[in-house]
C-alpha cells in the first residue's frame, strides 16, 4: 500500500525557515523521481520542486528558486523540503508526491502558515 506522510509544517514568521519531511512507504523512492506541490486556500495545486530518483537533478518553481531546497534520503525512504526566507505567499498545504511533476500519489499534506 502506497503511503506518503508529510510533517514539519507550522506557523512561522516571515523570513524564518522550516524543513518539511515526507516518509514514503509502499515503493522505493530510489526508483522514482519525487516532487513537492502546494495548495493555498481557494487555489489549485502548484508544483514547487522536483528531484530525480538518484538525487542528481533538482528543479524549482521560479517563485521558490534560491529559497527552497529539495533533497532525499533513499536509505530512509524520505524526501525533504528545506525552506528559508519564508514569505506570506508561501502559506499553503504542502504535499509530497510521486513523479517529478507531482502527478502521482501524494500525501495528506502539512500546513505551513507564514505570518507575523
Amino acid at each position: 500500500q502506497v503511503q506518503l506522510v508529510e510533517s514539519g509544517g507550522g506557523l512561522v514568521q516571515p523570513g524564518r525557515s522550516l524543513r518539511l519531511s515526507c516518509v514514503v512507504s509502499g515503493f522505493l523512492i530510489s526508483r522514482y523521481d519525487m516532487a513537492w506541490v502546494r495548495q493555498a486556500p481557494g487555489t489549485g495545486l502548484e508544483w514547487v520542486s522536483g528531484i530525480s530518483f538518484d538525487g542528481s537533478t533538482t528543479k524549482y518553481a521560479d517563485s521558490v528558486k534560491g529559497r527552497f531546497t529539495i533533497s532525499k534520503d533513499n536509505a530512509k525512504n524520505t524526501v525533504y523540503l528545506h525552506m528559508i526566507g519564508l514569505k506570506p505567499e508561501d502559506s499553503a498545504v504542502y504535499h509530497c508526491a510521486q513523479y517529478r511533476d507531482g502527478s502521482g500519489p501524494r500525501g495528506q499534506g502539512t500546513l505551513v502558515i507564514v505570518s507575523s
